[in-house]
Formats: structure tokens, C-alpha cells, sequence
């Protein structure tokens, strides 16, 4: 989603986070310059599931099935993010629904993402059981 860089937008230090996994969600952003690492919290273990840069959205999620942040965004370097309400959000989509299948379209792209590390993963898990059926 391409927004022009110009006054709008916040910046982030290195290390801030953007978003903390578990909060409400009512917003989303659009990084317009720098890089961001996207956490996830299981069970005490912190894990970087991706790094968005630049015209990437995060925090889109929350707007759509409004529930909590599934994941942290924290800052790799300054960033520069314009933060995008759900009031916004759909306003815009109603006077330009190609927006909507730009949303969707950056979305499945991410599922795809998913679906190739999970099928990995699970061959990888696999792999493992069956060599150590082969030891025993």
C-alpha cells in the first residue's frame, strides 16, 4: 500500500515497539521509511516470525476481525510509520476499492508465506522422527 512520505506519519527509535502483542487493535500502519521485526510471545519465547520495510502494512489484522495483536512490531533503526484507524481505513476503501484487493492481495501473499514454512517445518519434524525410529 503506497502512501506518499511526506508530513504525516510518526517516528520510531530503534528498539520502540509500534504494536504489543495482546492489546486492542484499532489501528494499523504503513511503513513509509525503515525496517521493523515482527515478535511473537509463546509461552515466555520470543520469536521473529518476519521483517517488513518499507510500503508494507502491520497491525492490519485487529481492524478486520478486532481482536487482539496477535504479534509485536518493534523498530531496526529509526522508522517512519503513518497510522491508518479503521474510520480511515474503510472511508478510503469506499472511494478507491482497488485499495481493498491491494489489502487482500498483501494478505494472501503472507498466508502463502505461512503455509510454505509450516509445510517445511512439518516435513523438517518428520525427518527428525524418522531418524530417530531409525536409531532406535
Amino acid at each position: 500500500m503506497t502512501v506518499s512520505s511526506g508530513a504525516l506519519g510518526r517516528d520510531y527509535a530503534d528498539g520502540e515497539y509500534i504494536i504489543r502483542q495482546g492489546e486492542v487493535g484499532d489501528t494499523m500502519f504503513v511503513i513509509q521509511k525503515g525496517e521493523v521485526e515482527v515478535l511473537v510471545d509463546r509461552n515466555g519465547v520470543t520469536t521473529t516470525v518476519a521483517c517488513l520495510g518499507a510500503d508494507e502494512i502491520i497491525g492490519e489484522m485487529a481492524l478486520f476481525d478486532r481482536e487482539l495483536r496477535s504479534a509485536s512490531v518493534r523498530a531496526k533503526g529509526t522508522v517512519r510509520a503513518l497510522t491508518v484507524d479503521r474510520k480511515n481505513l474503510f472511508a478510503r476503501i469506499s472511494e478507491n476499492p482497488t485499495l481493498a484487493f491491494r489489502l487482500i492481495r498483501t494478505l494472501c501473499f503472507r498466508v502463502r508465506c505461512l503455509d510454505e514454512e509450516l509445510a517445511q517445518l512439518r516435513e523438517e519434524d518428520r525427518s527428525a522422527v524418522q531418524r530417530a525410529e531409525a536409531r532406535d
